[in-house]
């Protein structure tokens, strides 16, 4: 079995130790292990001296990695999206950051994780991923969003107008700092924190939702995900922001686009002791009574 390992550069020593105990327990299960080649940099020198081959840039990973993991957070499990692209390979991110929605591994449970994957103890959760589309071709290749794709006026901007038409028909102008594009993953990110409701995975379902509306009426809306999303916007600065997941970019001329589902989807890895339903509740504290008797 040929498992990848993904991760950004690592400040904090004390994740190491943690680092150290993945790549035991892949030794021990006698895999082929692949380290990317941004995260090999990151390891020498502070992990003990392990057998494994560098992932590079441009080597295959359709039809030759079996699964990759993710040392990080949901950030850096959101960094796979765009590498793995349409090669279906499944991927499982082990949580060294904070909430881990979607890097639902605790660092504590990284042997019987590599466990399961090793033995094929799971099941794979799809994902709808979204497409940023323009003449200009803004994200290049990276143009694939897991959890949303945003419209923000920059920080010391006046609010910005952002015409929306769906499926070639206007839909509404919204006032105010933006818009959030989020697909059902992307529910519980940006999305939640700015008044969006939470969507189950599998609802077939993109929502739209704007960022501190100056049209008090206007609130988020649940579109079917075969919709065609277009945009125009309007501001009285000379730039907006525009991001696609991690990556944003500053777009400083007037520039029509479109979002819309992509034609391919995430392979999440789920273990048997997960679900969506756990996960909400542990990890938004949903019936919990913090209430001091």
């Amino acid at each position: 079995m040929r498992i990848a390992i993904y991760g950004r550069q690592f400040n904090d020593s004390a994740v190491f130790p943690y680092i150290q105990q993945v790549f035991d327990a892949l030794l021990q299960h006698d895999v082929d292990i692949y380290v990317h080649h941004q995260l090999n940099k990151n390891l020498e020198g502070n992990i003990s001296t392990i057998g494994y081959s560098v992932l590079n840039e441009h080597d295959q990973i359709a039809g030759f990695i079996d699964a990759f993991l993710t040392l990080g957070g949901d950030g850096t499990l959101l960094d796979m999206v765009n590498l793995i692209g349409n090669s279906g390979v499944p991927v499982i991110g082990i949580n060294f950051g904070r909430l881990g929605f979607l890097a639902s591994v605790n660092k504590n449970d990284v042997a019987a994780a590599i466990h399961a994957v090793v033995n094929k103890q799971f099941t794979l959760d799809s994902r709808t991923l979204l497409r940023i589309d323009s003449e200009q071709h803004i994200f290049g290749d990276g143009n694939i969003a897991l959890n949303d794709v945003t419209i923000h006026k920059r920080d010391d901007s006046a609010m910005i107008t952002t015409h929306m038409f769906l499926d070639g028909e206007f839909l509404n102008s919204y006032w105010g700092d933006g818009i959030i594009i989020a697909t059902p993953t992307g529910s519980t990110a940006y999305s939640l924190s700015c008044g969006g409701p939470v969507m189950f995975p599998a609802s077939n379902t993109v929502i739209v939702t704007p960022v501190s509306p100056h049209n008090l009426n206007v609130r988020p809306i649940v579109l079917p995900d075969t919709s065609v999303l277009s945009f125009k916007v309007e501001c009285r600065s000379s730039n907006y922001l525009l991001s696609c997941d991690s990556r944003t970019t500053v777009i400083d001329s007037v520039m029509e686009f479109e979002v819309r589902k992509a034609d391919f989807q995430l392979n999440l890895i789920r273990l048997s002791n997960e679900s969506y339903l756990s996960t909400l509740r542990n990890k938004l504290l949903w019936g919990l009574d913090t209430r001091n008797y």
